[in-house]
């Protein structure tokens, strides 16, 4: 039975799974630096490496949690247990001498559910299905649900009532997202150890063990990441010091900017499913998404390269706050067209009974891609802005001429 974008039942259950998973995630983010400095009184520099810290641990954690759930555990369990044990670690972020417990229990926790919950969704689907790819881009949707209301909700909490209401506020949304996947476990797939049998498959037949161009499409979103991590980082800089944030007799908060991208990750991403949603072809998998994430990556590029000109024009004026509106949507546009295209790349294309490794490994690629973009953005005090984001488009279309050239060598 299908319901909601014409997808099964079960991804709409996985959609809400995540949707509070990552509520909680992002929530637990948001107040971590401030609950440290403020509250902790820690110093900026020791607590900012302690968020970096927790921040690769997190990604590492899935290879471990994969190998797991792929041999012992099978995904349901391991989605249940890493549920459980993530809620715990965010109720014991209540209690500051257990700090670095809560989140060690978090990284566990989110080790085992982050790889299973995406691979569960392939299971849905026999593997030349051409709804998959719509698939990943709703549970993007979720994704980003999360994490635009997660800041709103346990950053306000956290900020006005105290910080110990704002992670309370994160555990409880774990606990809603375990609720629904309990609730709902009648409508995802039975069969825990393997995704559905593909016989038939192009993909399967010709090429079941593809890692080497799963590998290369691994180093080209790494190279992409660094660029397209800049929103939080270097981009974030030039919004506070040189955009001209005043919208009448109200300053927009710099902070606010940051709320974009989700927000147009979850009204763009209808539009593209359906969109994409009239293509019926069942061929030709592999080429068509190397190309909607070669065309993702020079999306990126070009939102980059208009910041660049804008800002050259500009001289050394302020740029109006509606560049930046404009900029992030089209950034979200093709970013929709690369991420959730790649995360369904590596669900779709590895060995059945190791999805979930797979998936670890494209979360793998985002560690990869965020560890470079930390260095990339050490760039931003040694350049101008129109520089560096000319940089950045440089960077981008790059990852988005190895895509291509890739797409080109897949077809058949």
């Amino acid at each position: 039975m299908q319901t909601w974008f014409g997808q099964p039942r079960g991804l709409t259950v996985l959609f809400l799974t995540e949707m509070w998973e990552k509520f909680s995630f992002f929530g637990m983010r948001a107040l971590l630096v401030y609950y440290m400095v403020k509250h902790l009184h820690f110093e900026q520099g020791f607590a900012s490496m302690v968020y970096g810290t927790y921040a690769a641990v997190v990604f590492l954690t899935p290879i471990v949690g994969a190998y797991i759930s792929d041999r012992w555990l099978g995904k349901r369990r391991a989605i249940i247990i890493g549920s459980l044990t993530m809620a715990v670690g965010h109720f014991l972020m209540a209690f500051e001498p257990l700090l670095y417990v809560a989140m060690a229990t978090i990284a566990v926790g989110n080790g085992l559910f982050l790889p299973n919950l995406p691979s569960q969704i392939g299971q849905l689907y026999e593997r030349d299905d051409p709804r998959r790819q719509s698939a990943y881009s709703i549970y993007y949707l979720g994704v980003n649900l999360g994490a635009f209301f997660a800041p709103l909700v346990c950053g306000t909490l956290g900020e006005v009532y105290g910080w110990h209401y704002g992670f309370g506020a994160a555990g409880i949304g774990m606990c809603v997202g375990l609720a629904i996947y309990l609730a709902g476990s009648r409508y995802l797939p039975r069969n825990d150890s393997a995704e559905a049998p593909a016989a038939s498959s192009p993909q399967a037949s010709d090429d079941p063990f593809p890692w080497r161009m799963l590998l290369l499409v691994g180093l080209a979103v790494i190279v992409f990441r660094s660029a397209y991590e800049q929103s939080g980082n270097a981009l974030a800089l030039w919004i506070d010091q040189g955009v001209d944030r005043v919208a009448g007799s109200f300053t927009i908060p710099a902070t606010w900017f940051q709320s974009l991208n989700p927000l147009f990750v979850f009204t763009l991403t209808p539009l593209i499913v359906a969109w994409w949603s009239r293509d019926k072809s069942l061929h030709g998998y592999r080429p068509k998404a190397l190309r909607r994430m070669a065309l993702g990556a020079f999306g990126v590029a070009l939102s980059y390269a208009l910041l660049c000109g804008l800002i050259a024009m500009a001289g050394g004026s302020l740029v109006h706050w509606g560049i930046v509106v404009a900029f992030f949507l089209l950034y979200t546009l093709a970013e929709i067209y690369i991420l959730p295209i790649g995360l369904s790349l590596f669900a779709t294309l590895s060995p059945s009974r190791f999805t979930a490794t797979a998936i670890a490994a494209w979360f793998l690629a985002a560690f990869a891609g965020n560890f470079l973009g930390g260095y990339v953005g050490t760039w931003w005090s040694q350049m101008s802005p129109a520089a560096f984001f000319g940089a950045m488009a440089a960077i981008a279309s790059a990852s988005g001429v190895a895509l291509a050239g890739l797409a080109f060598a897949q077809r058949k």
